[in-house]
């Protein structure tokens, strides 16, 4: 597995890392515990260096899991967790006082049965909570040794200038793929200038850009999609043009639609690292064997052209989670 090192912060990682909400949230039905485990175990042993989860995947749930599923190969791995909500429930709005920092580490640390967090990020801005505060926070935390990297998560530009005058941030979290590619806007540019990490998550568009998904699929009753606007009937038969699109210039390079859309990820910058997630082995192999693609200026090109082309319909979120982003 190649590795990457995010930004300026030295935090070297596996190029594609595991985003692992949907092994206890908000994705459809959970996978069985033994499951869950034989899956981030077996990420490991593929070369998989890079976990993501939160106190709010569960709530709580999601922490054990890792804690229990990593804990043979602790030092091997960097974990990543967050903080930023009202006991641990995006419902319940966010809240990311000085105390609720402190303790929302302290659990997380007995949770991921560690003694630090390799990367602790704020979940979403707080605009009640001066970011001086929340920085202030996450540095005295990095100072007592509990915390070695600061992160944000869905943050604005200003928001991430203010914190990282006061805490160098490591690593920026956002949604980024060839179906949402609004950070290319301000958010890319500012990162590079500060020498920040960029860290994409929902890299194959929620799954949609996988090509298994279309307008007749049916999710489950727990299974966040069911609110999206971009994944309501209408609009997934409408943006089915990217994914044949897609489909049709993977075909010639004799890989599947996820590894072109990982691969062309990986060619934005070197200090890019994708989090895709899945509850299935053979999807995880699948996406790790983008890591080897290898795209010539003349394709990200091809593949960005093609992509620009395509008018992608629905909000990416409903109002009340927009709402929270780009603070």
């Amino acid at each position: 597995m190649k590795k990457r090192i995010l930004g300026k912060s030295g935090l070297e990682v596996s190029a594609l890392g595991l985003g692992c909400m949907g092994l206890s949230f908000a994705l459809g039905p959970i996978p069985e515990k033994k499951d869950a485990i034989k899956l981030l175990r077996g990420a490991f042993d593929r070369g998989v260096t890079f976990f993501d989860s939160a106190e709010a995947y569960g709530p709580y749930a999601n922490e054990e899991l890792l804690g229990e599923a990593l804990a043979p190969f602790r030092d091997q791995v960097v974990i990543a967790t967050k903080f930023g909500f009202l006991d641990g429930r995006p419902d319940k709005g966010v809240d990311s006082r000085p105390e609720t920092i402190r303790a929302v580490a302290e659990a997380s640390l007995k949770r991921l049965k560690t003694d630090r967090i390799d990367l602790l990020y704020q979940h979403r801005v707080d605009t009640n909570v001066p970011m001086e505060d929340v920085a202030g926070t996450v540095k005295e935390l990095i100072a007592e040794g509990k915390v070695k990297h600061f992160g944000m998560s869905e943050a604005g530009v200003q928001s991430i200038r203010r914190a990282h005058a006061v805490q160098p941030v490591a690593v920026l979290q956002s949604e980024y793929s060839l179906w949402w590619r609004e950070p290319e806007q301000e958010v890319l540019p500012v990162l590079e200038e500060l020498g920040i990490g960029f860290v994409p998550f929902s890299p194959l568009g929620k799954g949609f850009l996988t090509g298994k998904i279309d307008e007749t699929t049916k999710f489950d009753s727990t299974d966040f999609r069911n609110v999206v606007p971009r994944f309501s009937e209408e609009n997934r038969k409408a943006n089915q043009v990217l994914v044949d699109v897609l489909g049709t210039l993977a075909g010639q390079k004799q890989i599947t639609p996820a590894q072109l859309a990982l691969a062309w990820l990986l060619a934005q910058k070197p200090w890019i690292v994708p989090i895709p997630g899945t509850t299935k082995l053979n999807r995880l192999e699948e996406n790790l064997g983008a890591v080897e693609v290898e795209l010539s200026a003349a394709e990200v090109q091809e593949i960005d052209a093609a992509a620009s082309a395509v008018q992608v319909q629905g909000a990416r979120y409903p109002p009340q989670f927009q709402a929270r982003v780009g603070k």
